[in-house]
């Protein structure tokens, strides 16, 4: 009884390892697939989180008006104080702003491909909105976007096609909410999406 019970073990532990020894082989053949795989993937970068945008400065005549232009997560961020383009608490474009706009718009018909997308994006510091006609920062931010689309459109004629916009309000800061460094809040970001 005792030599039949040690013979079926040992019969159990040889099948045991024959399919130990089958999962190992399974086991090395995924991880050759896999490398094969991760070998002929693309490599990208990972995105950048929102305030870590990437200098870049091909467009000096942007730089020289105060225009911003980065890199963010692949896509060419040009961001343009509201010091510039509005009054205080106001969406209606100042004579400065349409000839910045009108600066910007020559770069995106001359530097991006036909099929590029344009998001206009507005932005704004935490303030609460007192002296405006504007119930909210997130209303105030969309209607300045829409002000910029409709410079880019009417006025620099590039197609409305090509536009998204969005109003953040206060959500996405770039810089701190206090001091001199909320400035930086009030911004429209021209965020523009090639193709890839």
């Amino acid at each position: 009884e005792r030599d039949r019970e040690i013979a079926t073990l040992r019969s159990d532990k040889v099948k045991l390892q024959e399919r130990i020894d089958l999962m190992t082989y399974e086991t090395e053949d995924l991880r050759a697939q896999l490398d094969l795989a991760q070998n002929a993937m693309p490599i990208t970068q990972q995105p950048a989180s929102y305030p870590s945008d990437t200098p870049l400065v091909p467009f000096p005549e942007l730089e020289e008006q105060g225009i911003s232009v980065s890199r963010r997560a692949g896509d060419t961020v040009i961001s343009v104080p509201a010091e510039i383009t509005f009054g205080s608490g106001k969406a209606t474009l100042s004579t400065d702003g349409r000839a910045a706009l009108g600066t910007v718009a020559a770069r995106l018909k001359s530097d991006f491909p036909t099929d590029a997308r344009f998001y206009i994006e507005g932005h704004t510091d935490n303030d609460p909105i007192k002296k405006s006609s504007f119930s909210s920062n997130r209303d105030l931010s969309i209607a300045r976007a829409m002000a910029v689309l409709q410079y880019l459109v009417a006025d620099a004629r590039i197609p409305d096609r090509r536009f998204v916009v969005a109003g953040y309000g206060q959500y996405a800061p770039v810089a701190a909410n206090e001091g001199t460094e909320k400035a930086k809040n009030r911004r429209v970001e021209i965020v523009v999406k090639e193709s890839r």
